[in-house]
């Protein structure tokens, strides 16, 4: 009787411990998701407090790199004679490369992120003194920006062009197109016009950039509401810009395009300032997918980024357009007749290619994307591509242009490319899917082994009769027939014998 009552007492004890594995097990399914995103929360917000996101947020660790590609110019005099320009891509020329961080007492806080380059020979294909021919924009972006101006006044300014021995197109090295190169027409204009260019020293595509800053970002810090981190209050001081026709162009929307908020869905869009295209951008979902383990969302440009107004309303503001797949950025580039565009015109308006042979666009090399882990909203992996191009046309007056058909030019493209490796990722891999996973798996093991002990262990000490008990009692009804059986086959055996 005493070893009867121990037994119960253990089935007893089998059966709370099984009960409660059970109930940890489904609380932990339910808690589990609460404690990631608390901690997600925790590790998000802009807080010097939090060593490990502060330092994130401050160094990013995506190592960037920007990639040049020039449209060598094949035919200079045939495009004065009024041919179809033909282009040749060269390239890639690779350059690698926040400070000044003030916090606000509104849960906000200012940075500039300086930025500066430094040739990488091993990445690039040829040096930076490689001679190619461009259009020059001194002179042929001059001429359409001047065209308002009296044909006498035009005389004189191309006799200026010829004083100062600027030609229409340029055959400089990639250093000098890249970071600048002597001009006795830039130091003229320089020193009496101050303030015209908007580099004051050497003349070139990229000497502005160099040794510079971004302006100066206000942005959240996610203290107050997590779903506005990152998100900008103002850019330069300003809320809103003044370059375009429209309110809702004039928007500064989004992130500073480092980082984004927590917590996104395949509906969730990815906005971002960007001081060079001088407007927000929104990039759009495109897929899931996988970056070594890591889950993702890739964003893309959508086809309606750079549409014109009439195959776009909302884009109305951005003109005066032209072809669809252009931005027209000469209201924030001292009027020059510039356009920004996807690589090879890709996604633009396929009269584009007509103007110009040596194109090929293709999504794979000429689609800008962004690849963002979307519990953190920490891009994963980056790349944005895009094209300057000049305006150009014949100018009467000005005999620099000759005979030049009216062509958007490509002069170039660029793309900067930056994705998290080494440590980083590593750490990223074992916090967002190793440690997840391990919690996933210990909390449908504690429900089975729970089920187990409350099901299977008291049974094997014939406890009472619960939901589990109906496979036991089969198999007991099963040996009792067969018992019956046995017995009634032996009797009835040894009637014949």
């Amino acid at each position: 009787e005493t070893m009867a009552i121990n037994k119960s007492k253990v089935a007893v004890g089998f059966i709370v411990v099984g009960v409660l594995t059970v109930f940890f097990g489904t609380l932990l399914t339910f808690v589990g998701p609460l404690i990631i995103d608390d901690q997600v929360v925790k590790n998000t917000v802009i807080d010097p407090k939090n060593e490990m996101s502060y330092t994130m947020w401050r160094d990013v660790p995506v190592p960037f790199f920007m990639s040049v590609y020039f449209f060598h110019v094949l035919n200079p005099k045939e495009i004065l004679a009024g041919e179809k320009p033909m282009v040749e891509q060269r390239g890639p020329y690779v350059y690698r490369y926040k400070d000044n961080i003030t916090f606000h007492p509104n849960s906000t806080v200012s940075y500039k992120e300086y930025r500066s380059y430094y040739f990488e020979p091993s990445m690039s294909v040829g040096n930076e003194s490689d001679v190619l021919t461009i259009p020059n924009m001194l002179v042929l972006g001059a001429a359409v920006m001047l065209e308002s101006l009296s044909v006498p006044v035009r005389m004189i300014i191309s006799m200026a062009f010829k004083t100062f021995d600027e030609g229409p197109f340029l055959t400089k090295t990639v250093g000098e197109l890249m970071w600048g190169y002597d001009s006795k027409l830039v130091n003229f204009l320089n020193k009496y016009l101050p303030g015209m260019l908007p580099s004051s020293g050497k003349f070139g595509l990229f000497s502005e950039f160099n040794n510079s800053d971004t302006g100066l970002f206000t942005i959240h810090t996610g203290k107050d509401d997590i779903r506005n981190v990152h998100k900008v209050v103002s850019w330069n001081g300003l809320t809103e810009l003044s370059y375009w026709r429209t309110p809702q162009c004039n928007m500064i929307n989004g992130t500073a395009g480092q980082m984004w908020p927590p917590f996104m869905t395949e509906e969730s869009t990815l906005p971002f300032y960007s001081p060079d295209a001088c407007r927000s951008l929104e990039l759009v979902y495109q897929r899931s997918g996988k970056m070594k383990g890591i889950p993702l969302y890739r964003f893309v440009a959508p086809k309606t980024l750079f549409a014109n107004g009439t195959d776009y309303s909302p884009n109305e503001g951005f003109c005066p357009c032209r072809q669809s797949g252009l931005l027209n950025v000469s209201s924030c580039r001292q009027n020059s007749p510039v356009f920004i565009s996807h690589p090879h015109f890709f996604n633009a308006d396929p009269v584009l290619l007509d103007y110009v042979h040596g194109l090929s666009p293709n999504e794979e090399d000429h689609g800008l994307f962004i690849d963002i882990h979307p519990l953190t909203g920490v891009p994963l992996n980056v790349s944005i591509r895009l094209q300057l191009n000049l305006y150009m046309k014949r100018v009467r007056g000005i005999t620099e242009t000759g005979k030049i058909s009216e062509v958007v030019m490509p002069m170039l493209w660029f793309e900067e490319r930056g994705y998290i490796d080494g440590p980083i990722l590593n750490t990223f891999h074992t916090n967002l899917v190793v440690l997840p996973a391990v919690m996933e798996y210990m909390q449908y093991g504690m429900i089975a082994l729970g089920l187990e002990i409350y099901c299977f262990l008291p049974y094997q000490n014939h406890s009472s009769v619960t939901f589990c008990t109906r496979t036991d009692h089969w198999s007991s009804n099963q040996k009792l027939m067969k018992v019956g059986y046995t017995e009634a086959s032996q009797e009835e055996t040894g009637r014949t014998i």
